[in-house]
């Protein structure tokens, strides 16, 4: 059975889903406003690879995924610049503009680490109507009040307002920054904002909408109770998220859904660890960050990176370093190498099956996961039951063994002349000469390598 650490109650319990076979899963997607970087890619692997196990252990996965493309502020505190508008205007080109370049960009940076596309893909644009629907029923049940700016959640009307992050309230308010802009009039310094009025410095917001309180747009933690519902309903099983979410986004989410529902609103919290880049955390503040076009521009393959993802759980920090994904990059090829002249696949090999499932039904221990592919691929089995056992393996990894199971190398002519002559010259003892045409070989991108039944050439990695 699998079992997943939830952020909420702080242990690793047993997954039940509230309406079996079916698992309503939210992942937190994309503000685009800037580019994708790898510590992204990080998470959405991550989700990506709880969704594969889930499909393998037999459920039917919805999952919905927004796209932020208004009202996520500079500041969590509700303060400061719309980072689309920041965007736009720094760029040159309109909200719109840029909300459309960026988002091509995630899509194009997924898919380079092969993640499935979810099943739904909510744009917070498109549902303005369900986020107004939302604040109406949190107005009507008393969690709002208005002030010349915006409308706010009053969170002293909600008990329990930190259970997720754990902290106390005063922790909070202490954190809260006070040099920035912020409402005067709020009671509360972690009241939130539901919806922005287009007055003050948000007087030329270019992405507006009229509502029953007056023109404007909604604040960001909205936007994920609203669309989540819309499509999962009140409560669902699954919400996944960077674990800089809990103390502020995700804990607003729970707040105004259980106020407006009445209900408890996720059962399970899943939470990604951060990736480092040499030692200090990976964003876009700090510039620190590295784009897929980095890593292709360095000769790596993006799937080397989801490879060196799956050596960390997904609970732990994992440092990024070039040295740290050129040893990816070597496992996957070596990988790739040792599976090329298997046979067609037949029988599997249950023992390393039920393993592997174990591994990852244990809070998805995808470090233990490669580990247990790893021992299979160096064991004793039959190739065409390590084959099939592989690719069943490879459909939760998701490092596409299938384009390399069985098809041999076709190296040059030149280079197969090369590595017969080599193996004459063996063969005779001549190792000077052997050696010789070794190098020859390796100047031209290839690598022999000796084995019992005999020489075996493949690419230089």
């Amino acid at each position: 059975m699998l079992k997943l650490y939830n952020t909420l109650s702080r242990r690793i319990e047993e997954f039940s889903p509230i309406n079996p076979p079916h698992v309503g899963m939210y992942a937190c997607g994309p503000t685009v406003y800037d580019y994708t970087h790898i510590g992204h890619l990080r998470k959405y692997v991550g989700d990506d690879i709880l969704r594969r196990v889930l499909e393998t252990e037999g459920f039917e996965v919805k999952h919905v995924m927004n796209i932020t493309d208004v009202g996520h502020l500079v500041s969590d505190e509700d303060s400061g610049e719309d980072k689309i508008e920041k965007g736009a205007r720094e760029s040159g080109r309109t909200v719109w503009e840029i909300a459309k370049f960026y988002e091509d960009y995630f899509w194009k940076s997924v898919e380079t680490v092969n993640i499935k596309r979810p099943n739904i893909v909510a744009k917070a644009t498109d549902h303005i109507k369900e986020q107004i629907k939302l604040i109406h029923k949190l107005e009507k049940n008393g969690f709002t009040y208005q002030t010349n700016q915006a409308i706010y959640f009053d969170i002293s009307k909600f008990p329990n307002y930190t259970k997720l992050s754990g902290q106390k309230l005063e922790e909070k308010e202490a954190g809260a920054r006070q040099d920035v802009v912020v409402d005067k009039q709020k009671k509360n310094p972690q009241d939130f904002a539901l919806w922005f009025f287009t007055v003050g410095h948000f007087a030329d917001h270019s992405m507006r909408w009229p509502s029953p309180w007056g023109e404007g747009f909604p604040g960001w933690h909205i936007e994920c109770s609203a669309m989540s519902m819309e499509y999962l309903g009140d409560s669902f099983d699954i919400h996944t998220g960077g674990i800089d979410h809990i103390p502020v986004h995700h804990t607003n989410e729970i707040a105004q859904s259980e106020a407006a529902t009445g209900k408890p609103f996720v059962q399970i919290w899943v939470h990604h660890n951060f990736l480092q880049v040499d030692g200090e955390k990976m964003s876009k503040s700090k510039k620190n960050y590295y784009r897929i076009d980095e890593i292709i521009g360095k000769g790596f393959e993006l799937l080397a990176l989801r490879y060196l993802f799956l050596t960390a759980h997904w609970r732990d920090e994992l440092n990024f370093t070039w040295k740290s994904l050129e040893a990816a990059q070597n496992a996957l090829n070596n990988l790739r190498h040792e599976i090329r002249g298997w046979e067609q696949p037949k029988v599997g090999c249950a023992e390393y099956e039920q393993r592997f499932r174990q591994v990852l039904e244990n809070d998805l221990n995808t470090p233990q996961a490669l580990a247990v592919l790893w021992e299979l691929v160096k064991s004793d089995y039959p190739t065409s039951a390590k084959a099939k056992t592989i690719l069943e393996m490879d459909n939760v990894l998701g490092l596409k063994l299938d384009e390399y199971l069985g098809k041999q190398i076709e190296a040059p002519k030149e280079v197969m002349r090369l590595v017969h002559k080599r193996e004459q010259a063996r063969n005779s003892g001549d190792f000077k000469e052997s050696d010789k045409l070794r190098h020859e070989i390796k100047k031209l991108g290839f690598e022999v390598e000796d084995t019992s039944s005999g020489s075996k050439v493949k690419p230089l990695q």
